[in-house]
């Protein structure tokens, strides 16, 4: 029950008040991207487990995200975990699924035993990182160059950001591509769309060594999109990071997504601290097939 979580469960209680809201989403379920339905586990007149199936439709895909899978602790080991679960895909597949994904925290082994166990397969793994802006933070020593962005960078830029942020999960996490290339009519996008967009450039040389944007939306959180290559020098990353939280020192906090792993401590020594690391898992063939066919 992180600051997020917190306020993820305010707004369900709210919702839960609201008969206009309560009215709109029972015809909803199936059309927009929100946790409107989902099955519940009952005895004896209480609610003891619950799961979500959120809807979300992307280049002609029909994808199902499993989500908020939770029993009380009282009734755990049951096998109720395992039945919503599978609930949820029953469901997901009567509604002609093409691909049905779940998210689970690193630090619940529990919970990816089940899901493993049950034909799910782990695709990727990130982390979400937050931190406050401090414009006396520290800057590491390292003979780098920290310069705007340029727009002779933005193809070595985009290739990374297309190995770090892939399509595999741009479904439910596109990167604003509208946002973050030069350009006029990118420039007019922005303007448009009241996007504030800051990009910084780390510098070896000529050529970029990592690339930070900077996004901010009116009403929405700010967040950055990191670009470095594999195998990159982490401490290139950790200056960057540093002289971004100094740039931005008027905004209460940032956070960003990025692939757990290769640059953790660089990302840390930068100042930020990592709120969560999930793993995307995805049904597998053959339960998806046995889904189908039981229905």
């Amino acid at each position: 029950m992180d600051e997020e979580g917190r306020n993820y469960i305010q707004q369900i209680r709210r919702a839960g008040q609201d008969n206009v809201f309560l009215r709109w989403a029972s015809n909803a379920v199936e059309t927009v991207s929100m946790p409107l339905s989902g099955y519940v586990w009952e005895e004896d007149g209480e609610i003891i487990g619950n799961v979500s199936v959120i809807p979300h439709r992307q280049a002609r895909k029909k994808y199902y995200l499993i989500a908020n899978v939770a029993v009380r602790p009282e009734f755990r080991n049951r096998g109720i975990g395992r039945e919503l679960t599978l609930s949820a895909v029953q469901h997901a597949s009567q509604h002609h699924a093409d691909e049905i994904w779940l998210q689970v925290r690193d630090d619940n082994p529990s919970a990816i035993k089940l899901y493993r166990g049950l034909g799910f397969e782990e695709l990727a793994r990130r982390t979400t990182w937050q931190t406050h802006p401090d414009r006396n933070a520290k800057s590491m020593d390292f003979p780098i160059n920290i310069t705007r962005r340029f727009s002779s960078d933005w193809p070595l830029q985009e290739g990374w950001l297309r190995q770090l942020y892939p399509e595999l999960l741009a479904w439910y996490q596109p990167t604003p591509w509208n946002s973050l290339r030069p350009g006029l009519f990118p420039a007019i996008y922005r303007f448009l769309s009241d996007y504030d967009v800051r990009q910084w450039a780390a510098r070896t040389g000529i050529l970029p060594a990592a690339v930070v944007s900077w996004q901010a939306m009116a009403g929405g959180n700010n967040r950055l999109w990191v670009a470095i290559p594999p195998g990159g020098i982490g401490e290139i990353l950790t200056v960057l990071l540093q002289h971004t939280r100094r740039e931005l020192f008027l905004h209460e906090k940032i956070l960003f997504d990025f692939p757990a792993g290769e640059y953790n401590e660089a990302i840390k020594a930068g100042g930020f601290h990592p709120l969560r690391t999930l793993l995307w898992m995805k049904v597998g063939e053959t339960l998806q097939d046995e889904t189908r066919k039981s229905i």
